[in-house]
């Protein structure tokens, strides 16, 4: 008698209808199954918010295209050999390929490529974070013209409310402005902005060109248009520069296995198994979850407007979440 063989225990009740154990087994499957379900967007999430604590670690000892363009390298070789392993599909259809490798050129290499950079040029890890919860916002806009999604007007509030929370977090950089630092402020900023339209793009492309297929392949190539992106700008407008040693080894092996194994899995498999808008509203728990994790590691604390500013975005996703 096997939790997998319902038919076999109902065999063995000889035809006296559902058995009182069958029946146990069949509900302890589906709690295990439902607790699963329930706890992936939240391992999602804290798995997620680690990428703006991981980069502090980064940013002293190497720059940052030139970082993840090792990063992408070894998690192809990493995905490429666990889905070989594995006994994953080699995909021979073309389009099949080019369709999974433009989706890694936008939620890998566009997106991380414009975050890191804005970082290195003077924004503020936590306030990244923050910037990052505009995703939804933009999913939101799009999604009923793309995919045919409804949001009702609770939802709608919500991820209003999460933008007027980034609005304030930001107001700092903003009344900063004068015209002679716009560029050297305003600049990284849009850039990091940017990246999330990237990402947001890309989410909708996959959900749209991959509705099927084997994720380890998937995942695999979209490493390849990762690197598509980040060798040639490295290449171009970085020394390549990596100075090796314990701390920046141990963040490498976080991205990879972390970050861009376990992560993108889980993201991969939200996108695929639910709503693209209400996959996106978990990254507004993003911000609150990278700025505990960074005053943990690196004792840097937002500041009071900052917080405020992160309340009313955290406020803004349990609206955007209610179904």
């Amino acid at each position: 008698m096997t939790l997998s063989s319902p038919e076999l225990v109902c065999v063995e009740c000889r035809g006296e209808g559902l058995c009182r154990l069958h029946s146990l087994y069949t509900q302890l499957a589906m709690s295990k199954n439902s607790l699963v379900l329930t706890l992936i967007p939240a391992v999602f999430v804290v798995i997620w918010s680690t990428g703006w604590v991981v980069v502090l670690f980064v940013m002293p000892h190497a720059d940052p295209l030139t970082f993840l363009s090792v990063r992408f390298s070894c998690a192809f070789v990493v995905v490429g050999l666990f889905a070989l392993l594995s006994g994953a599909p080699i995909p021979r259809d073309i389009q099949f390929i080019w369709r999974a490798i433009l989706s890694g050129v936008f939620i890998h290499g566009l997106y991380l490529s414009c975050v890191w950079w804005a970082i290195w040029q003077g924004v503020p890890s936590g306030i990244s974070a923050i910037v990052s919860a505009l995703q939804p916002l933009m999913t939101a806009v799009a999604a009923p013209y793309l995919l045919g999604e409804r949001l009702s007007p609770i939802r709608i509030c919500g991820i209003v409310l999460g933008f007027i929370g980034i609005v304030v977090a930001l107001l700092p950089q903003l009344l900063s402005l004068t015209p002679s630092n716009v560029v050297g402020v305003a600049g990284p900023i849009v850039v990091n902005i940017l990246g999330m339209a990237a990402l947001t793009g890309g989410t909708f492309y996959q959900k749209r060109a991959l509705p099927t297929g084997d994720l380890r392949v998937i995942a695999a190539l979209q490493f390849v248009g990762a690197c598509l992106v980040t060798v040639p700008m490295a290449l171009m407008i970085e020394p390549m520069h990596i100075e090796w040693s314990l701390e920046p080894f141990l963040a490498l092996l976080w991205n990879i296995f972390g970050i861009s194994v376990g992560g993108i899995a889980l993201l991969l498999f939200l996108i695929r198994r639910g709503e693209v808008s209400r996959a996106a509203t978990l990254i507004y728990m993003v911000p609150a979850t990278a700025a505990v994790e960074i005053f943990i590691m690196k004792g840097i604390l937002l500041t009071p407007i900052q917080l405020t500013g992160m309340i009313i975005t955290v406020t803004g996703v349990a609206l955007a979440s209610r179904k």
